[in-house]
């Protein structure tokens, strides 16, 4: 549900600290409700994210003929239908802010034997497609978008072949519906990526029964046509939203923040690498996993943060962090350098331009290339920013307010339920002081 707000007015505080825990991780949870449907057998998802983005995916599935039921303790039971057991949708399957959803069910609807078109809000129709459209097009796909945007129109390719893919950018999304299309393809699909991706996917394939070959050089294969069949997963926290407080406890957390059983999955954990290169202090305790996904949980302290180049390989591995990264640049000593960030401009909002313009008017001096951010820190003021609608963006400036030294009220902030659709709660069991547009603050 859409938090009841247009605006955050977020209020400098003390310090912050504490135990909280954060929502199920959405990428897992998207993957999860995908396999799942397409699975021989019932699967069991426990801690799933029940964010709205994941829910366009939920009901996409449903009005494909999928059967997902709550089921005890909080867990959701999908009855799986099989490869080619999806039935054709009665209208468009809109996806509401979900570029992931738009793009894992471009390549697990490619090869149905059905008509089937994928829409969405304002802001995802201007997320481009053609990087996925391309690669499944050389399988066999017939996808047709509007200039390489939504809608996607995906028409029935029922003999899709295996081919070899190399990718210009490292993405698990796109390599995640290359391998989705993979499973109902003749012979073996392979993605040769130029960088670490969220291993994600091949993780819940392996689990489910499909057999997955992965090599040191970033190159993923399996040979289709390979049936995956239920079973039991565990999300984790998502990292991407424990990361907003991993930095507000560097900057703020005296005695220690502490985040609960957090997916720690290498492939998505470039943040801490980057903040203890800045000094940040981070304990990883009580490792373990859950459905073959490494999880932990994480203590941080405040830190005395200081400016960085941040190295190119960390880049794609904290790719939706930068937000709150950035703001730990901003309230570090010296500068911060980020380049080869240039995917950071076709996220929900161009985060580059959107944060770079927030930064500004509170106070930082940022340089702003095409490719990324440098970032001259030293401390936040008070001001008034826009998020432009991107619920990452918002949540960064939210927790920048405790180290400002004035209130900061954060515009267009009602997309935040897209990912966290507690944040508030959890941002005052942290010790965050926020209020909304339409009354009292949270406690």
């Amino acid at each position: 549900m859409v938090e009841p707000c247009l605006s955050y007015f977020a209020h400098p505080v003390d310090s912050v600290g504490g135990v909280i825990s954060v929502p199920g991780d959405k990428s897992i949870s998207h993957r999860a409700l995908m396999l799942g449907a397409v699975a021989e057998g019932n699967t069991q998802i426990e801690g799933i994210l029940r964010g709205e983005d994941c829910i366009a995916t939920w009901v996409a599935l449903e009005r494909m003929g999928v059967s997902i039921n709550h089921g005890p303790d909080s867990t959701v039971v999908i009855k799986g239908v099989g490869l080619q057991g999806l039935r054709a949708p009665l209208d468009s399957l809109d996806l509401g802010n979900s570029g992931t959803a738009m793009r894992l069910l471009t390549g697990l609807l490619a090869p149905q034997s059905f008509e089937a078109t994928l829409t969405g809000d304002q802001s995802l129709r201007r997320r481009p497609m053609t990087r996925v459209v391309e690669p499944l097009r050389a399988m066999g796909a017939k996808i047709e978008t509007q200039d390489g945007y939504p809608p996607v129109l995906i028409q029935c390719a029922e003999n899709l072949i295996g081919v070899s893919h190399r990718l210009k950018i490292a993405s698990a999304q796109v390599k995640s519906a290359l391998l989705f299309a993979g499973l109902s393809a003749r012979g073996v699909t392979t993605i040769q990526s130029p960088g670490i991706t969220r291993d994600h996917t091949e993780r819940m394939l392996l689990k489910m029964g499909v057999k997955v070959v992965t090599d040191d050089s970033h190159k993923v294969s399996l040979e289709g046509p390979a049936q995956p069949r239920g079973t039991r997963i565990v999300v984790p926290g998502d990292f991407s939203s424990a990361a907003f407080f991993i930095v507000a406890g560097c900057l703020a957390s005296e005695l220690g923040l502490l985040i609960k059983n957090v997916g720690v999955n290498p492939s998505r954990t470039g943040l801490l690498s980057i903040l203890r290169a800045m000094g940040a202090q981070i304990e990883i305790k009580h490792n373990r996993d859950q459905s073959l996904e490494p999880t932990a949980d994480i203590e941080v302290k405040k830190s005395t943060l200081h400016g960085i180049k941040i190295p190119r390989e960390l880049v794609p591995q904290a790719i939706d962090e930068f937000p709150a990264l950035f703001v730990a640049a901003a309230c570090a000593d010296g500068m911060t350098v980020v380049s080869g960030a240039k995917e950071l401009r076709y996220k929900e909002s161009d985060r580059l331009r959107v944060m770079a313009e927030g930064l500004k008017m509170l106070g930082t001096e940022v340089h702003e290339q095409s490719d990324g951010l440098t970032i001259n820190g030293g401390g936040l003021g008070g001001g008034t920013v826009d998020s432009c609608n991107d619920h990452r963006v918002a949540m960064a400036f939210a927790l920048a307010s405790v180290v400002a030294k004035g209130p900061i009220e954060i515009l267009g902030a009602s997309e935040v339920a897209t990912s966290f659709p507690n944040f508030l709660i959890t941002a005052a069991q942290a010790g965050l002081r926020i209020e909304t547009s339409t009354g009292g603050a949270v406690d």
